[in-house]
């Protein structure tokens, strides 16, 4: 039994050890890529399953709509303060293990969850899905990141993970309406166990076992910093969503987690053991992706929210209609992601196809803006969903691969979590950025009129196209950031991870 580094489907190094063409070459890669979307599709379902199950679940345990965005909250900050230390865990300890104690405890958060006999048990069931979720949501992807290393494959592999990534918030929304409607609001939770348990098996027989060639190291120091960081923004952004912008515990927490980002990097610069080496971030290739990502998540919280509120509210679909509504969207982001960065990437890279992206998403989403209370599906909504769902999906699996291009295996988690930070954090700006302003137009609009029945509806479509010129904007601004910082070279692929050979 010798190491040996694994760099896709190359045979092992050292000859003395047969290879049986199992874990150490990773012939299996296309299997161990189903498991790492079964995963990842569990972990992005759940943060818009929950929310059409929330008006059954306040009504069955008895909670008060203050109280509600906790069981939304609660999971985001869990999730996006660990998501660094989780990326790091893996990294460490192996990735191997990381990602099956995450899928462990994801599962039994959302058993609990599902049983929930109060809000507080709620509530801690969904903390815990996000404390799990931060440790396999970056398992999964440097998992990818190390197992398809040669380059064509590499591009085919990326844009099926981004396909799953970018069309399970939209996948969510149906779900959740369906088991809501047909079901109870805790199959919600306990539909996690399905996707857990066949995850579980494929990582136990399909993972390669990790190798340690030396003793871990945690940076503390940065992790405590991070950690508190990434908590005071997430929760200063969703304070000042229910609260105001000049509420001091808004400002208190938004001013203090911008702070503590500082000191983290200034400790990052100096410690010789970093959680987040500052060379992962400072290459343009990886700064850009992140970037993409983080633009995305800002703009596509308007899609999701908004929308929903449109076709529920104003067109009055139910929540299963309003689900199947965003299957175009869908079908146009696996579409993109699966076959523009394999057919594009190496002919015209990374700075064209997520500037291009970007643009087609603005598009789209400036279609948007021209909903009203009597426009049609087909005319308005139908066009503006297939534009977006093909900009962003052709983007988002370019900024996947670009995210952890030609990181060192054992940087692979952190570079990993860094892109899901991004994404947690860009939602959370969204979600406080574009409800408050989607609030202020409402207002505005009721200001000097009559207060009837249709001139609040015609307020809440108002509050919309606010929203949507503003996620426009976001998304023009994202293709500028793009043609300026992303270098129009292919993405280098990571280093192959050591595994045993059998």
């Amino acid at each position: 039994m010798t190491t040996t580094f694994d760099r896709g489907a190359t045979a092992p190094t050292d000859h003395t050890a047969p290879d049986t063409g199992k874990r150490g070459s990773h012939a299996l890669r296309w299997w161990v890529l189903a498991v790492l979307g079964v995963a990842q599709l569990m972990v992005v379902l759940d943060a818009t399953v929950v929310n059409i199950a929330l008006p059954a679940a306040q009504m069955d345990l008895g909670f008060s709509d203050g109280d509600r965005q906790w069981v939304v909250t609660g999971y985001a900050l869990a999730f996006g303060s660990l998501l660094l230390l989780g990326g790091r865990l893996s990294d460490l300890f192996g990735r191997r293990n990381t990602f099956i104690i995450g899928l462990i405890g994801f599962a039994v958060a959302s058993a609990v969850g599902g049983a929930a006999t109060s809000f507080e048990m709620l509530v801690a069931a969904r903390v815990g899905q996000g404390v799990f979720g931060a440790l396999l949501a970056p398992a999964a992807l440097s998992l990818l990141t190390v197992t398809f290393t040669e380059p064509a494959e590499r591009a085919k592999a990326f844009g099926i993970f981004g396909a799953v990534a970018g069309t399970g918030g939209a996948l969510g929304l149906l779900l959740g309406g369906m088991l809501t409607e047909w079901a109870s609001w805790r199959w919600v939770m306990f539909v996690n166990l399905a996707f857990a348990a066949v995850a579980l098996v494929g990582a136990v027989m399909l993972l390669a076992k990790h190798v340690a060639t030396e003793r871990p190291k945690l940076d503390i120091p940065g992790t405590v910093a991070v950690t508190a960081a990434l908590f005071g923004i997430v929760y200063g952004f969703s304070h000042a969503e229910s609260t105001s912008w000049t509420n001091p515990v808004t400002l208190f927490f938004l001013i203090g987690g911008a702070a503590l980002l500082a000191v983290f990097v200034w400790i990052e610069a100096r410690v010789a053991h970093p959680l987040l080496p500052l060379r992962i971030v400072l290459d343009r290739t990886r700064g850009g992706s992140y970037m993409t990502v983080f633009v995305m998540g800002i703009g596509m919280f308007a899609i999701f929210l908004f929308l929903t509120y449109y076709m529920q509210l104003s067109l009055g679909y139910s929540p299963i209609t309003t689900g199947l509504a965003f299957l175009p969207m869908v079908a146009a982001i696996v579409l993109s992601s699966t076959t523009v960065p394999p057919l594009l990437l190496q002919r015209v890279g990374p700075k064209v196809i997520v500037t291009a992206g970007f643009v087609i998403a603005a598009v789209g989403m400036g279609w948007l803006t021209q909903i009203g209370l009597n426009t049609g599906y087909a005319t308005h909504v139908l066009p503006a969903l297939i534009l977006m769902g093909l900009g962003l999906g052709g983007a988002m699996a370019t900024a996947f691969q670009g995210a952890t291009a030609g990181v060192e295996h054992e940087d692979a988690g952190v570079a990993s979590a860094m892109i899901n930070t991004s994404q947690q954090v860009g939602g959370s700006i969204g979600t406080a950025l574009l409800s408050t302003i989607a609030a202020s137009a409402a207002t505005d609009y009721l200001a000097g009129r009559q207060p009837g029945a249709l001139a609040v509806a015609q307020a809440q479509v108002e509050s919309y196209t606010t929203s949507f010129w503003w996620a426009t904007a976001i998304f023009a601004i994202g293709a500028v950031l793009a043609a300026v910082l992303i270098p129009n070279t292919v993405p280098a692929p990571a280093e192959g991870e050591p595994v045993l050979a059998h």
